[in-house]
């Protein structure tokens, strides 16, 4: 069982099957080769964005150094010279 409730393997035969009949078994292997290169070619523009954007990879990226943050100084409030009121 892959989900509980959900996609099990008939389920994937059925789908199989279906896209078998849709598109017929000469076409299946054009298109996952035409998905294939789609998808080489989002990658590789997504790395040239993340290169140009001088974003380092997520991978490759380093851990980065712990910085504790500056106190701010502590004010005091000023003594006025208040009278209680009667």
């Amino acid at each position: 069982m892959f989900l509980r409730n959900g996609l099990e393997p008939w389920h994937l035969l059925i789908v199989a099957v279906v896209l078998i009949l849709l598109f017929g078994s000469k076409k299946l292997p054009d298109t996952a080769r035409a998905l294939g290169k789609s998808l080489r070619i989002l990658k590789s523009e997504t790395k040239a964005m993340r290169e140009d954007s001088g974003d380092p990879a997520p991978a490759a990226a380093a851990p980065a150094p712990q910085v504790t943050p500056a106190r701010a100084p502590v004010q005091t409030p000023a003594p006025t010279d208040a009278r209680p009121v009667q």
